[in-house]
């Protein structure tokens, strides 16, 4: 009989050696994101669920991650991850808890001229743990558009610009919308980028990017000086990676500050 067996995971292991986190990666699973415009929105996020091993256990059970996740299927678990994560806990008997979310948010963007509108996806980042206390980080990857200003300097005719890929991440005292921060993002770099553009449009953002070049510094920099005065923020992060289009490698820099 399966119940006769012996459980492997529960055996004890003599090689003292802790793991801080073991768990489920990539789990696709439904979720309810809160979105200001119309209330909340249906999106599908990839979860990473770990907890802390003790040194002296063999393993971890598998399949009750997937459990206490099935508990939560008609709850909203963004709004319940403290919750979920105490669940975990409970089930795994660990002294430590942790889940990492990634999902697309859809935003609705007219174009700036002919006024098209179109949705454009950001992804999104959410990162919770559970030890003695409830941790929480939020964060989006927005890509804009940034001419270089240095390039814009020595040429006639013209300045190189490329596509960049900024990532904001935030510890929080109060609630944030995940549009306010696409919006702080949006504003500091050369242009915005469209998922739709009609001619007059192409003609619209081009001429706004040649007037507004931003270097790799000046985004993170930019991005700053909007987020350090905000009360409701902790702690955040600010990197902004500039996929070159005249070099063979990428422009990065990042700021991280408690507030």
């Amino acid at each position: 009989m399966l119940n006769d067996k012996k459980d492997i995971q529960n055996m004890k292991d003599r090689r003292n050696v802790l793991i801080n986190k073991v768990g489920v990666k990539n789990v696709r699973y439904p979720i309810i994101v809160q979105d200001r415009t119309v209330g909340s929105q249906n999106t599908v996020a990839n979860l990473d669920i770990f907890v802390e091993l003790p040194h002296d256990h063999r393993g971890t059970h598998m399949s009750r991650f997937l459990e206490v996740l099935n508990k939560f299927h008609k709850d909203n678990i963004i709004e319940n991850l403290e919750s979920f994560l105490k669940e975990v806990k409970n089930a795994l008997n660990a002294d430590a808890s942790y889940i990492k979310m990634n999902f697309p948010y859809f935003m609705k963007k007219a174009a700036p001229v002919s006024r098209t509108e179109s949705l454009l996806s950001y992804d999104c980042i959410f990162e919770a743990s559970l030890r003695e206390k409830y941790e929480l980080v939020i964060g989006v990857i927005v890509p804009v558009t940034t001419l270089c200003p240095c390039s814009k300097e020595i040429s006639e005719k013209g300045a190189h610009n490329q596509r960049s890929l900024v990532t904001v991440k935030l510890s929080l005292r109060e609630f944030i919308w995940l549009e306010e921060i696409i919006e702080v993002i949006e504003r500091s770099a050369s242009c915005d980028v469209f998922p739709l553009l009609k001619r007059v449009d192409e003609k619209f953002v081009t001429e706004k990017a040649f007037d507004n070049p931003r270097f790799v510094e000046d985004i993170v920099r930019e991005v700053t000086v909007r987020l350090q005065d905000d009360k409701r923020i902790s702690w955040f992060k600010v990197e902004s990676e500039n996929m070159e289009s005249i070099h063979a490698h990428n422009a990065y820099a990042c700021v991280e500050k408690d507030v």
